[in-house]
């Protein structure tokens, strides 16, 4: 596999809470940021997403209107770009966060020429806010900022080690795939991104690459084009 130069990372919001499962973890943030260092000083040029669950999950707050949860889930990505942007600068990148929405003062509106300068400078530009919009995802916003900006691949750092054909955490038997195909995953209804952000990676033709955040080394190693997990083709 080519190595990528231009790639979009999408990061759990939960996986950045460590233990602690809400907040931050400095130490677990940091060791991301190693890793993300190694490749950035390849000259790798990296867009992140970063979900909002360790605040707040929009489908989550059943207790309120829909539309002002998924906003309060919104504000929570922004918390997290911002917080993590920074701790990136301390381990010696420039960053850049840009927003589906403008919060003057702490960050501008996504705008396709600034954001792609800005990466061509090797800065990791960090997109925050979803789509802008309620009943849309943060893989929903992985997917169209991806797309927007031309990215080679978007990766997927989870919990799990790649696409399998049942829950591995449940059955002890689950295949693994090295590779499938975005509609095949659609058909099947494995659960990689939802089936809205499938179908935008589907229809323009973006492959992913989904891999284990625990491994040490395998975001330095996905931002460099080597995917230790699995490949999802978007043919």
């Amino acid at each position: 596999m080519k190595k990528n130069r231009r790639v979009m990372l999408k990061l759990s919001g939960e996986a950045l809470a460590g233990d602690k499962h809400t907040g931050f973890d400095l130490s677990t943030v940091e060791s991301v940021a190693e890793e993300i260092k190694t490749a950035y000083d390849q000259g790798v040029e990296i867009a992140v997403v970063i979900g909002g669950g360790n605040f707040w999950r929009g489908r989550t707050g059943d207790e309120i209107d829909r539309v002002k949860s998924d906003q309060i889930g919104m504000l929570a990505t922004v918390m997290n770009c911002l917080y993590v942007s920074e701790v990136f600068r301390k381990h010696g990148m420039k960053t850049a966060v840009f927003g589906a929405f403008d919060i003057p003062g702490m960050m501008p509106v996504f705008d396709k020429d600034i954001v792609m300068k800005a990466l061509s400078d090797n800065t990791v530009v960090f997109f925050a806010g979803g789509t802008g919009h309620p009943y849309f995802s943060t893989d929903s916003g992985t997917a169209l900022r991806a797309i927007e900006i031309e990215a080679d691949m978007i990766l997927l750092a989870k919990a799990v080690d790649g696409v399998y054909d049942s829950d591995p955490k449940t059955n002890p038997d689950a295949k693994r795939f090295d590779s499938i195909s975005i509609s095949e995953v659609v058909e099947r209804g494995l659960k990689v991104i939802d089936l809205t952000a499938s179908v935008l990676c589907m229809e323009n033709h973006m492959p992913l690459g989904v891999f284990s955040l625990n491994k040490e080394g395998s975001i330095t190693d996905a931002l460099s084009g080597k995917i230790d997990g699995t490949i999802v083709t978007a043919d």
